[in-house]
């Protein structure tokens, strides 16, 4: 078994914890939710379709980051 890089033992929210949830709840909740509003846009071209996933994927990105981190902060108080 090879060695522990690194441990992190964090006081309040652990923000890697944070990150990684949001990294993969936003693939997961924002890539449907973009395939699914996109439908119902005219995207002709590939400069409006990257604009398009951008102008959902950011609110759906901060939101479930929000989330994410009041979610950790309110099992982070029950933890005290």
């Amino acid at each position: 078994m090879p060695e522990r890089v690194a441990t992190t033992d964090p006081d309040g929210v652990d923000f890697g914890w944070v990150m990684q949830v949001t990294f993969v709840l936003t693939i997961v909740v924002g890539a449907p939710v973009v395939a699914l509003l996109s439908m119902q846009a005219t995207l002709p071209d590939w400069p409006s379709r990257a604009s398009f996933a951008i102008r959902v994927g950011a609110p759906v990105w901060v939101l479930t980051g929000l989330c994410v981190y009041l979610y950790a902060r309110w099992r982070e108080g029950d933890d005290a």
